[in-house]
């Protein structure tokens, strides 16, 4: 990693502000051959971390932009190396012409997630950490947002870290009376430690639990609207869309694909799919839509079934209305009740919700509904696993925790516990990057943007 790295921050589009950035044992060098202080000084001079107003040249002297320039020296930088920013006017010609000018002088372009990367490596942060980064950039509801926020901080790692802290305690005991029997060390005992390791358990399945929460917060709810053709399924998208995605009419089977849009409803997240209205039909085109909104109620955790309230209910609205029982979660929407109800509901034992696409009637109970299905977790903001990463690691952990005490239970020597602790140790340290391969962390970081 000697060598130095550059890339724009802010990406390709016209903004007020554009960011470029270099990290590396040549970045401060570049940014004095580059930038001019108005105040006559050197930026090698200048203090870290303090915006410095001048002029921006590149290597032949040609002025590209008046703006200002910051450096911070390693170690205390975000990768821990030595960093220099421009924080130029945010023309993409100029960010260009500035980083190929950082390029004639020996810099090269940063690969995805490379800064944060070297962070990582550098000692800057843990892998969670890392990965958080990324989550902040992805998040789409202020709840993601603030959990993200809690890992970058080391909500997790803090967990993690108590739970290593405590299980390498335990092994340098037992390996300390192994080693050295003839000095004056405290006799090991498994009793001693089984509080322990009955609370790093718990822990562990407290973390574990949380992914549930963490990938509908993360990913948000696949969430899937069924009826049958006509039923209103499209004039429902386009009401809590708030605008008109999907074309209706009023003949039959105008939709024939799946249209999928994501929207917070009650404050929740949904990955929301429109489909194809489900019947029999000699179209094949039509034929390949039903067999999608199919799959798309089978995969979703949440299925909207849209039932006409201005007709009455047939043997395939009861049938869509068995479907969503069946799912993990189902509401039942009485649509058109602008036009007047002549729907009888048959008794189920999922939410019936009368709706108006055309009044918005019925769309607040529809929020408050979706919010009851899926309340957001109450977990300390970035204790919430967000990522299958993560998950499998704690799983594996909580595997071995569960064995350990198992094994101590059942009156099993200590070396066998022991085995098992290490085992869990393990697959912390690759949650946290203690142990991680470098193939993981590689894919982990390509998912990065350019600059980050």
């Amino acid at each position: 990693m000697s060598d130095t790295i550059a890339a724009v921050s802010t990406g390709t589009q016209v903004c007020a502000i554009g960011i470029v950035r270099m990290s590396g044992g040549k970045a401060i060098e570049i940014a004095d051959r580059l930038f001019s202080p108005v105040s006559g000084r050197k930026m090698a001079d200048c203090e870290d971390r303090k915006l410095i107003y001048g002029k921006l040249c590149d290597e032949q002297g040609r002025l590209l932009d008046i703006c200002l320039c910051t450096i911070s020296r390693a170690p205390n930088s975000y990768t821990g190396e030595d960093t220099a920013e421009f924080q130029c006017h945010g023309s993409p010609i100029v960010l260009r012409a500035v980083l190929e000018a950082a390029f004639s002088l020996g810099a090269r372009q940063a690969l995805p997630g490379e800064f944060t990367k070297r962070a990582f490596l550098n000692g800057r942060m843990d892998l969670s950490g890392a990965e958080a980064v990324a989550d902040i950039i992805d998040a789409e509801t202020a709840e993601a947002a603030r959990n993200a926020a809690g890992q970058l901080g080391g909500a997790i790692s803090r967990r993690i870290d108590e739970i290593y802290g405590t299980l390498t305690d335990i092994s340098s005991h037992y390996h300390a009376v192994l080693d050295y029997p003839d000095e004056d060390i405290e006799d090991f005992t498994l009793a001693r430690y089984e509080s322990d390791i009955e609370r790093c358990t718990a822990v562990l399945e407290s973390l574990r639990a949380s992914y549930d929460s963490g990938k509908l917060l993360h990913s948000g709810v696949p969430a899937a609207i069924v009826g049958r053709p006509n039923a209103g399924k499209s004039s429902l998208l386009n009401a809590v869309l708030g605008y008109d995605r999907a074309i209706v009419t009023d003949i039959p089977g105008t939709t024939r694909d799946t249209i999928e849009e994501k929207l917070r409803l009650g404050g929740v997240l949904l990955r929301l799919t429109d489909t194809a209205g489900i019947r029999e039909t000699n179209d094949e085109i039509e034929r390949m839509g039903v067999t999608r909104s199919r799959r798309a109620m089978e995969q979703a955790d949440l299925v909207l079934a849209v039932i006409d309230g201005h007709r009455e209910i047939t043997c395939k609205d009861l049938e869509l209305i068995k479907c969503a029982e069946r799912a993990p979660h189902g509401i039942v929407i009485l649509s058109k009740h602008d036009l007047g109800s002549l729907s009888k509901m048959p008794e189920t034992t999922l939410p019936v919700i009368e709706i108006s696409s055309v009044t918005g009637e019925g769309l607040d109970k529809l929020e408050d509904t979706v919010r009851a299905l899926f309340p957001m977790p109450v977990a300390p903001a970035g204790e919430i696993l967000t990522n299958a990463r993560q998950f499998d690691a704690v799983s594996r952990a909580l595997e071995s925790m569960k064995a350990a005490g198992g094994a101590m239970r059942s009156g099993c020597t200590p070396d066998i516990v022991l085995t098992e602790t290490e085992t869990a140790m393990a697959a912390l340290g690759e949650l946290t990057g203690r142990t991680v391969r470098e193939e993981v962390t590689n894919r982990i970081f390509e998912r990065f943007c350019v600059g980050k």
